[in-house]
């Protein structure tokens, strides 16, 4: 809606939408409010506030347990597994790993693993399935399914004279074998190129 008002110290007529201005305020501020609304009710996952991960205890892996052999003394158990977590005053002869990780957002974990000796020689140990890797280790290799076996494929059906070779068989090449450089070094010594 148009209107005419008149200027109050000059008294010329002007033209202006006084209303509609108003409205165009209130549309926004409607929208807008909405929206803030709207996206706090989102998702839980936007990391405030920071939670932090509590890790207590020796982290044992399958590979260290793997290790572990009858008649080992206590200062190799100690160098393989780490110092012990809880040493009881009433039971000498036995040591305790346990181990407990809450992430910040996430299922807590808690294991378990005892090793027992009988005159400072390991006799036996026991506790829960220990993971495979420590928790700082990756998992992936970095190389896609498809990409090595398919460059390896053709090396392994075909001969050093270029045929294929029909009466042997070739190992497959495995997917997630990757060759990497090996660079040896003296200690102290500076490498030949900068590290990638």
């Amino acid at each position: 809606m148009i209107t005419v008002l008149a200027d109050q110290y000059t008294g010329v007529p002007v033209l202006t939408n006084a209303t509609s201005l108003p409205s165009f305020l209130r549309t926004g501020l409607v929208v807008g409010a909405l929206t803030l609304a709207l996206t706090a009710c989102g998702g839980t996952k936007w990391g405030f506030p920071y939670r932090a991960d509590v890790q207590q205890g020796n982290w044992i892996t399958s590979e260290q347990v793997s290790m572990l052999r009858e008649g080992m003394s206590r200062e190799q158990v100690r160098f393989l597994l780490g110092t012990p977590t809880l040493q009881d005053v009433f039971h000498a002869d036995r040591w305790d790993y346990p181990y407990f990780h809450k992430p910040g957002y996430g299922d807590e974990q808690a294991r378990r693993f005892t090793v027992w000796f009988e005159d400072n020689v390991l006799v036996r140990w026991a506790g829960d399935e220990q993971p495979d890797r420590q928790p700082f280790q990756r998992t992936d290799t970095g190389v896609t399914p498809g990409s090595a076996s398919a460059s390896a494929a053709p090396e392994a059906q075909t001969g050093a004279s270029g045929s294929s070779s029909q009466g042997e068989e070739q190992p497959e090449a495995d997917a997630r074998a990757v060759p990497s450089p090996v660079i040896i070094t003296q200690p102290g010594q500076m490498p030949a190129e900068p590290l990638r």
